[in-house]
């Protein structure tokens, strides 16, 4: 049987029936005379990789199963191998990142089989057309989030439902979801006329006249036009999602965080107790943890405002505020930009080698405001467990592969230092705060300390005042004195340094000794 030239020497990993049917597939399309362009002619099956004993020595379609896992980066390199294929839909998610994390090892180009449940396996179905290259969300290295839709359907069905930012990258996926479990309306706020029609006229054409959704232009800022909204609308359930999130944009325009985060959310969350809304739910960031910037520690004073109101008296609404890492393929995060840069042929920049962050999908991070608003009983900041922090490095240099570049060689990374404020790392819950379990058993409910109710509100008043002005000093100044946990970049970044470096040197004289 004659080999394409443009074949890339192919390791299978996996000897099971998935591999049997792609390995069937791409021999009987190699023989066809219509193969043309087809991707079976990409492939030259080399060995496969599979763990079971018993497997080991035999063959399938006249490729040979060499070996277990462990010969993975060995013989890639003996056998001069272009191309992985990860043939195992089965496996759990724990276990594709393990074999994934290997396979990045080799620097080669991996292509997977996808999951079980999303395997199309009809009779006219072709496995060999279902292989793709790797998702960034499978580099994450945790199963994907559930929730339980039986509760969200109930909270939101029949409901009058404003979402503040609702043309943003949460707001606009917080809209989507909102609209499968048949509320009453939806009423989509956002200052950025763009962003807003494109939602309004992706909604009309999925639903039609059976979805009753009104688009409205309008600033958090602006208390009395955003009275008049609640006046006409009278929400029950508002998600406030409206925020300036771009840390050093921020940080060179501190007016406009002060402006729009805080007393944007003072603005709303003030509405919502005077109007009887039934819950209001917040956005934060793990960036509101111990912040060293300007856009953190405005998403902190978020928090405490609402603390704040969900501890007055006459307060009847239920306040819950949920806190999560990035969001994978939002506006502004760091994955589009790598993929553009990538596209360009390089270079992607890194700002540090060791930064680290935690992600999540942009459907998991909606899927835990829904759900935290549907469990919430007010006053509560929801902390969603996101796994093992990733480091943006290796981020950057699996994307590379995803695209079949060798990081460094053909796509150079370059480190460009920390911008201003920003962290090393991120955290996702401040030492006061304890954990307790919910019925979901990754999300959690971070215990807060009380609002000191005498002071908090002269506070606020006074970087109000300042921020209105544009009195930059004084209003950064306030900050820091509203929110105590706000430290400099530079100090936060050197300790956390030290502790990764204190962390590693322990590691090392523990595997010595062992």
């Amino acid at each position: 049987m004659g080999v394409n030239n443009e074949s890339k020497r192919t390791m299978i990993i996996g000897a099971g029936s998935a591999a049997k049917t792609l390995l069937k597939e791409i021999f009987n399309a190699k023989k066809s005379p219509y193969v043309g362009d087809k991707s079976a002619a990409v492939y030259d099956p080399i060995c496969i990789i599979d763990t079971d004993p018993k497997k080991i020595g035999t063959s399938i379609e006249g490729i040979k199963v060499i070996g277990g896992n462990e010969l993975i980066i060995t013989k890639a390199k003996e056998l001069s191998i272009d191309v992985i294929i990860l043939a195992i839909p089965s496996l759990s998610e724990e276990a594709r990142k393990e074999l994934i994390d290997t396979c990045n090892e080799t620097k080669l180009p991996l292509k997977i089989v996808p999951f079980i449940g999303t395997l199309i396996l009809e009779d006219n179905s072709s496995i060999l057309e279902q292989v793709r290259d790797i998702n960034v969300e499978e580099l994450l290295g945790r199963d994907p989030i559930k929730f339980d839709n039986k509760d969200i359907k109930g909270f939101i069905e029949g409901k009058r439902c404003m979402v503040t930012g609702g043309g943003g990258s949460i707001g606009s996926e917080l809209v989507r979801q909102i609209a499968r479990y048949n509320p009453e309306k939806i009423i989509i706020v956002d200052i950025y006329e763009n962003n807003a029609y494109e939602i309004q006229q992706e909604l009309a054409m999925k639903y039609g006249n059976k979805l009753n959704l009104i688009t409205l232009i309008a600033s958090v800022r602006d208390y009395d036009r955003m009275e008049q909204i609640f006046k006409k609308f009278i929400p029950e359930i508002v998600f406030h999602a409206a925020a300036h999130k771009h840390v050093p944009l921020m940080e060179v325009s501190p007016m406009e965080a002060i402006k729009n985060n805080i007393i944007g959310t003072y603005n709303t969350a003030t509405l919502a107790m005077k109007y009887g809304v039934e819950k209001f739910v917040m956005i934060s960031t793990d960036k509101a943890v111990n912040p060293t910037n300007v856009m953190g520690a405005s998403k902190r004073c978020c928090e405490m405002i609402v603390q704040y109101i969900a501890q007055l008296e006459e307060n009847n609404t239920e306040f819950v505020t949920t806190r999560f890492g990035n969001v994978l393929g939002s506006n502004g995060s760091v994955i589009p930009l790598f993929k553009k840069q990538i596209e360009r042929g390089g270079p992607v920049t890194v700002t540090h080698p060791d930064v680290i962050r935690y992600f999540m999908t942009i459907p998991e991070a909606v899927s835990l405001v829904m759900e935290a608003a549907a469990i919430a009983k007010g006053s509560e900041i929801f902390v969603l467990d996101m796994g093992k922090a990733v480091k943006i490095v290796s981020l950057a240099e699996n994307l590379i592969r995803m695209y079949g570049k060798r990081p460094y060689i053909d796509i150079p990374i370059h480190f460009i230092g920390l911008r201003k404020g920003e962290k090393i790392l991120e955290e996702l819950l401040m030492k006061e705060e304890g954990l307790k379990k919910t019925s979901n058993k990754l999300i959690f409910i971070g215990h807060q300390t009380e609002i000191e109710s005498e002071t908090f509100m002269d506070k606020l008043e006074m970087l109000k005042q300042a921020a209105l002005k544009n009195d930059e000093q004084t209003a950064v100044a306030a900050l820091h004195e509203m929110v105590p946990t706000f430290v400099a970049a530079d100090i936060f970044n050197k300790n956390a340094l030290n502790e990764m470096e204190n962390a590693k040197s322990e590691e090392e004289k523990e595997f010595q000794t062992t």
